[in-house]
């Protein structure tokens, strides 16, 4: 069994490339932002970026920094086909997966203009805010010093393959695709 990882900026693809590997290719899906909202639900929390991250950041303090991805793993073990976790947001995740064996992590991003299009676009429950929002956001999410906590730059710069995802689709495709190809035999 393969796991891919993907991480990437705010509105980058990341979900662009996920629906072409289970389309395509596929793969199961495993994200981290349907386990946070089900576990929201549960909780009675509001469905928004900031109890996402609210969330996240407690079950990981709670837990470990890779707790949330660990959990996904386990149901993509018991399914034991190739699978997709989307949304990875801390090393230690990163690391957790590694270390359980056939890992391979994808980044993208794209220019922050470029993404708050898409995400507005795209309107879902917790895209639904202003340009300044969308750059404080993501500015809370790219550095930490806290291993339980979100730091995009640093998972990007562990990433196996970056993605650059400022042009069409055809051409992110035919990206991933020359990289899938490589990996899964």
């Amino acid at each position: 069994m393969i796991i891919i990882g993907i991480t990437g900026t705010l509105g980058a693809g990341k979900g662009t490339i996920v629906d072409y590997l289970v389309k395509q290719k596929n793969l199961a899906h495993y994200s981290v932002r349907q386990y946070l909202i089900r576990e929201m639900e549960k909780l009675g929390m509001p469905n928004n970026r900031d109890s996402m991250t609210i969330l996240a950041n407690r079950l990981r303090a709670e837990n470990s920094p890779s707790f949330i991805t660990d959990e996904l793993y386990k149901e993509a073990l018991i399914n034991g086909k190739t699978a997709i976790i989307e949304s990875i947001r801390t090393p230690g995740e990163i690391e957790s997966l590694r270390s359980k064996g056939k890992f391979f992590l994808f980044a993208v991003d794209a220019d922050s203009k470029t993404r708050y299009k898409r995400i507005i676009e795209r309107a879902s429950e917790t895209d639904n805010i202003s340009y300044e929002t969308f750059l404080a956001n993501e500015a809370r999410e790219m550095n930490s010093t806290d291993p339980n906590k979100q730091n995009l730059k640093k998972c990007i710069s562990m990433a196996d393959f970056v993605f650059d995802n400022n042009g069409n689709l055809a051409f992110l495709y035919q990206k991933v695709e020359q990289v899938i190809s490589k990996i899964i035999a």
